[in-house]
């Protein structure tokens, strides 16, 4: 038996052991404190140990923020549970607090007799002055109504790490290993897979990786000998369906699902990027699968990897390309080209704070209109909305399967909860994928470049190269079937009804929206994207008070769903919230003339629950 798991025996006798159903974890910190990789840890083994659960990464914009300001603080949330959870959680049950920056940000949201796991260390007094602190919390009595632990994290640290030969400055970055190792022991968590990933991370620096796993085995080992804590606590593993499954977030889901979509399709995938927050993590994933045929081009600018995507698409590859709200301002033009030559593309949006630069690493569903609108002219095209992290996969392969069955530009709106957030994901089985089907026109008898297909009304994909198949494309108007260049009025405003119709027919395509919940009643919630965990588990709540409430949650945004009037129609008041300032309660209003009521956030952060039960009970 190996030392760890002797330790957890010996403290199963010394300890009190509580179970508990659900907990949320907040590891908050400086910039430069490594929380993010702490808090990634910890998700990595709680799903390895089985749990559900959800997570929040919450960080500064900056590379290095100032040290021990409030804008430098870096937070991860981690909510586990041994049932079915859909969130992070609203507000940590536990929080690490490696500095007063951290503390003085993150207390508010701490319930009252939460518990503090604070750094005594950092608490001098110019982190105090910088932190905005006029007297030390730890000594003033004004965390009297918390459960506060105070722990030299740096000096114990500092100490186990002594017969290392390590500068002292890297010896002491390796605090929040000491601080992950004693929330393992706390809540009964295994340090061999930890262990496992140090030792293939350091592998070239094996006295750095000797200084973190020794870091990490003291924390667990102070937290099972100093008897300051009397109770450690135990979350059963949850109650799933079998099935092999892995933890994922938003922008890996993203990134397999265009690969997957690739296969399904047998065409390879060539994806074209500028770097920009929160999107940039899709084109790091992307680039490790050569393997796969996937084609990764870092471009100069936004508009250089939009045009080379629609590049890619010309001659036959699945092209794709992604960015988030500023960059999606300066692919418009290029997303108009392919409207224009009618060429399937696939846009992933990852929304954030804005406008403009905005807060980067903060979430929001402010591009929704801009994906609808934000072109010159009319210029339709299908917008998807995925709504959990692992939900990214499958629509990623939706958005692949409509624009080639309609040779469109589809947008996916991803945004920076989901991108960031993670959550476990059963991994699915081929026959459960949908089949693309890619035909490429081949035979040149009767060929012309615009002549639609009568069910879909897409016009044919012809690859350069294909003999007899010749024709031009570009960003002028083309006449109806023979695709010359036209300016004849009639001309155009038959092509801009077939454009229009085309998207229109994709509703054919797309399933109906199943209600949450009695089809008809007193109120309907509505949403879209990234609030669906929140927003379903908040309606979930008041239900089992006996409430009549309701909700649907849309995936596909343009078109949008042939029973969507109906569905709206049954409830007497409709409720809308968004993480905007009412986007789509503004379409549906113009579209089915509901009088639906907006609830809107615009903070850089997710919907609580709480806050969306109380706006639900206020309506009914």
């Amino acid at each position: 038996m190996d030392m760890e798991r002797v330790g957890l025996a010996e403290a199963e006798v010394k300890h009190r052991i509580e179970e508990l159903e659900t907990v949320t974890v907040r590891f908050a910190g400086d910039s430069g404190d490594g929380m993010q990789l702490t808090g990634t840890q910890f998700s990595n083994t709680t799903a390895i140990v089985g749990n559900d659960l959800g997570t929040f990464p919450d960080f500064p914009a900056e590379i290095r923020a100032p040290a021990g300001t409030l804008p430098g603080v870096s937070a991860y949330q981690i909510c586990f549970s041994s049932r079915d959870i859909r969130t992070p959680g609203d507000q940590p049950d536990v929080l690490v607090a490696m500095n007063p920056a951290a503390l003085k940000v993150h207390l508010p949201d701490l319930p009252e007799g939460g518990m503090i796991i604070v750094n005594t260390d950092a608490f001098t007094e110019q982190n105090l002055k910088k932190a905005g602190y006029s007297s030390n919390p730890l000594e003033d009595g004004s965390l009297a109504k918390y459960r506060v632990f105070k722990i030299p994290i740096t000096t114990v640290n500092m100490s186990a790490l002594r017969e290392i030969n390590l500068p002292a400055k890297d010896k002491e970055r390796c605090k929040n290993f000491w601080a992950l190792g004693l929330m393992y022991w706390l809540f009964d968590r295994p340090l061999e897979p930890t262990l496992r990933w140090i030792e293939e991370k350091f592998k070239k620096n094996p006295e750095l990786a000797k200084a973190n796993a020794t870091a990490l085995r003291a924390g667990y080992a102070y937290a099972d000998a100093s008897e300051i804590f009397t109770t450690h606590y135990r979350v059963k593993k949850a109650q799933i369906a079998p099935g092999v499954y892995r933890k994922i977030t938003g922008n890996e889901a993203l990134a397999l699902g265009l690969i997957a979509a690739s296969e399904l399709a047998g065409h390879p995938l060539f994806y074209a990027s500028y770097p920009i927050t929160p999107a940039s993590d899709i084109l790091h994933e992307l680039a490790v699968h050569k393997n796969f045929g996937v084609r990764t081009f870092q471009a100069e600018d936004e508009i250089a990897a939009m045009c080379a995507a629609i590049g890619a698409s010309f001659v036959g590859y699945l092209g794709a390309t992604g960015t988030s709200g500023p960059g999606m301002c300066l692919k418009s033009e290029a997303i108009n080209l392919a409207v224009m030559t009618e060429l399937p593309v696939v846009i992933l949006d990852i929304q954030r704070a804005g406008p403009s630069t905005g807060m980067p690493t903060k979430t929001e569903q402010g591009d929704l209109l801009q994906a609808l609108f934000g072109r010159n002219s009319d210029s339709p095209l299908v917008v998807l909305a995925p709504a959990t992290p692992s939900d990214c996969f499958y629509m990623a392969i939706e958005a692949f399967r409509l624009a080639t069955k309609y040779m469109t530009p589809v947008i996916v709106l991803s945004d920076g909860y989901l991108a960031n957030g993670a959550e476990p994901w059963k991994l699915p089985s081929l026959e459960e994928l949908p089949k693309i089907e890619i035909k490429f026109r081949t035979d040149p008898n009767g060929f012309y470049p615009y002549q639609r297909d009568p069910e879909t009304l897409a016009r044919p994909w012809a690859i350069p190269g294909t003999p007899g198949l010749e024709h031009r494309i570009g960003g002028l108007e083309k006449q109806h079937i023979t695709g010359n260049v036209s300016y004849d009025p009639e001309n155009h405003q038959l092509m801009t009804h077939l454009r229009a119709e085309k998207i229109a027919r994709v509703a054919q395509d797309i399933p109906d929206v199943e209600v949450f919940g009695d089809t008809e009643g007193e109120l309907l919630v509505v949403g879209w994207g990234g609030t669906y965990g929140a927003i379903t588990s908040a309606v979930e709540q008041v239900q089992a008070k006996g409430l009549p409430v309701s909700s649907i949650h849309l995936r596909y945004l343009n078109p949008l769903p042939r029973n969507l009037g109906q569905v709206l129609s049954r409830f007497r008041k409709v409720l809308v919230p968004e993480l905007n300032m009412g986007q789509l309660v503004f379409l549906l209003r113009a579209k089915y003339l509901v009088d639906a009521i907006p609830f809107n956030k615009v903070k850089g952060r997710p919907f609580k629950i709480s806050e969306l039960v109380m706006k639900i009970e206020e309506l009914l």
